[in-house]
């Protein structure tokens, strides 16, 4: 018993020791992740706090770091200490230099375009942005701390006797021991306020570098237990974790695409126009019984017969990434297998001789681009990839949507006898007054709404979400106006639907943690889809054209809109499934439509 007592009473003393033999890593790492954190949070984010539980969490990491050094022998602990100096304080340093020049921290993105940049771009680069300025940035932060620890180890080198006066005394003094178990007792406060406030980050961040894939990686960020990787070391390994899990799908899709079989093309359609909006609310449309004047462009092609308006339609998810990737895949939602295991329909219609043009205004490789634009766009973005899938796109993304009609004009001379137009739009996203321009543009207000279940301020987001919707109207239909003299279908779709105040719950956006239901899949999933002819078109075609109008009330879900596609242009290919196309006799109507891969939607319809 009396050995028990001997041990506890020395282990206060026990938990200092960790960090007595490991003083100046302790004092100046905390200093240096303390400094980061404060700092690159509130440099260019209006409104912006830091990481709450930073101070906390930061003293645990170290502490835990100390812990494992101090099991090293003495000589060890002295060079592996010296390596996590470079790690931290280089690390540290190629954070804040992205955050000061490129207002974005260590992302996905980042580190993709730095794979992706050469021995020259790199050198104008660096020749561009390392300028004498940046000592008076926040990077003079870090050198200064980096200053104050060189001057540290110096004088602790070269002088015993400050080196003495600087650390604590002899640890053979009682008084001493008995201080030593004090700082130990305050040592066991603080890690066991750190393990109970910041227990739930550390496992949302194990459970982001155990998910296999990148979408899963996108999907677990949506989750209310998200991971917040505060240090700059977390994000510089979240991102190689993610940048290899995106690789191996790039690999896999490559692979897939290289032995891509096309047997003959008809080029049924010289001209497919495929128009890709996003976060639109089906029942924000005048074409879907919409009390308010959001589409009256749409509304009056479908008046006049040039708009076949199909009136059962889902995503098969409500997050923009997952839809992209199942949509571009001739691989449908319950196949055996991943999105990437088979070609993306761009690639075949390249095979077969048309002439692909992409213009995003999304899915352009940006430093500081969140998560979701990086699990989105990586496949279409990766320099080998997009030259597969793609002819010509576009370079820039614009503030509003007009720019793509302004880039398409630009990039149509490069158009064939024979193209496939893919036009991708921010359309509705959030924030939606950030997409239509506000000065001659917003035609809906708030007090024309009738909605007393509704506060002001919700109206006022409902006004502003419909006046994105209106926008987006005139942007559509300035796509069709430039192809009536031509052969040409346009084919228009959102990504996915949108929360905006529709009964309870009273929210926008999208509940991506909440369960499938009817509700959630009327407001998130359910969405527009129709097919404009032109005049042209639709006297060469008329069976064609009959056969797409009288598809109009199918049921139908977006994972399989390559097969369409296929059928429009004509191409004869083995990747090609006749039940999984929606205006072919021998379409499967009851085939299962999985939301989130699990949930089917022709069920839930059935018990609603």
């Amino acid at each position: 018993m009396s050995k028990l007592l001997k041990w506890v009473a020395r282990l206060p003393g026990m938990l200092f020791a960790p960090l007595q033999k490991n003083g100046a890593f302790f004092v100046f790492m905390y200093a240096l992740g303390y400094y980061c954190t404060q700092t690159e949070v509130t440099l260019h984010l209006k409104g912006a706090v830091p990481y709450e539980l930073a101070a906390i969490e930061l003293f645990l990491d170290i502490y835990v770091v100390c812990a494992l050094l101090a099991l090293l022998p003495k000589k060890l602990r002295w060079w592996v200490r010296g390596c996590l100096y470079i790690v931290f304080y280089g690390v540290a340093l190629a954070d804040m230099y992205c955050y000061v020049r490129l207002e974005s921290t260590l992302t996905p993105t980042m580190l993709m375009l730095v794979g992706e940049t050469n021995r020259r771009e790199a050198a104008e680069f660096l020749g561009d942005y390392l300028k004498w300025d940046l000592l008076v940035s926040p990077i003079g932060g870090i050198l200064l701390i980096l200053l104050a620890h060189l001057l540290w180890t110096v004088i602790r080198h070269w002088s015993a006797r400050l080196a003495r006066r600087s650390m604590l005394p002899s640890l053979n003094s009682n008084m001493v021991s008995g201080f030593r178990s004090l700082l130990g007792i305050g040592v066991i406060w603080l890690l066991a306020t750190a393990v109970d406030q910041c227990w739930e980050n550390k496992m949302a961040m194990c459970r982001m570098f155990s998910y296999k894939t990148i979408g899963e990686v996108e999907y677990g960020a949506t989750q209310k237990e998200k991971a917040t990787f505060y240090l700059p070391v977390y994000r510089l390994a979240f991102a190689l974790y993610a940048n290899n899990l995106a690789s191996h799908q790039t690999e896999t899709l490559t692979h897939s695409e290289a032995e891509i079989q096309v047997d003959s093309c008809s080029f049924r359609i010289p001209n497919i126009v495929l128009v890709i909006g996003e976060s639109y609310n089906k029942h924000h449309s005048q074409l879907y019984g919409y009390n308010m004047p959001t589409t009256p462009r749409q509304k009056k092609m479908a008046e006049q017969g040039e708009l076949a308006v199909f009136t059962d339609v889902v995503s098969p998810w409500n997050l923009t990434s997952y839809v992209f990737k199942n949509m571009m895949s001739v691989q449908a939602v319950g196949d055996s297998g991943e999105w990437c295991d088979k070609p993306l329909f761009p690639a075949i219609f390249r095979k077969a001789g048309y002439h692909v043009t992409f213009i995003t205004n999304q899915f352009q490789s940006k430093a500081g681009e969140q998560l979701y634009d990086f699990s989105g766009g990586f496949f279409l973005n990766e320099k080998e990839q997009s030259q597969i899938l793609f002819d010509t796109r576009n370079k820039e993304t614009h503030r509003y949507d007009s720019g793509v009609l302004a880039d398409y004009d630009k990039l149509q001379e490069e158009n064939t006898d024979y193209n496939l137009i893919i036009l991708h739009l921010m359309g509705s996203h959030s924030m939606y007054m950030a997409r239509y321009p506000q000065k001659t543009r917003k035609h809906l207000l708030s007090h024309m709404y009738d909605r007393p279940d509704l506060t002001e301020k919700q109206r006022l987001v409902v006004a502003d979400y419909d006046n994105s919707l209106l926008y987006n109207d005139s942007i559509v239909w300035a796509i069709t106006q430039r192809f009536t003299d031509k052969d040409a279908v346009v084919i228009y779709m959102p990504d996915h639907g949108e929360e905006i105040y529709n009964g309870e719950p009273y929210t926008y956006g999208r509940l991506h943690s909440a369960k499938t239901d009817y509700r959630l899949a009327r407001e998130e999933f359910e969405i527009p889809f129709w097919i404009w002819g032109s005049p042209v078109y639709r006297e060469r075609h008329p069976y064609n054209w009959q056969s797409i109008v009288s598809a109009r009330q199918r049921p139908f879900m977006i994972d399989v809109l390559s097969h369409l596609l296929l059928y429009l242009g004509g191409i004869s290919t083995p990747y090609y499934r006749d039940e999984l196309n929606v205006i072919s006799p021998q379409y499967n109507e009851a085939r299962p439509r999985l939301l989130k891969a699990d949930t089917d939607y022709n069920q839930l319809r059935k018990q609603e």
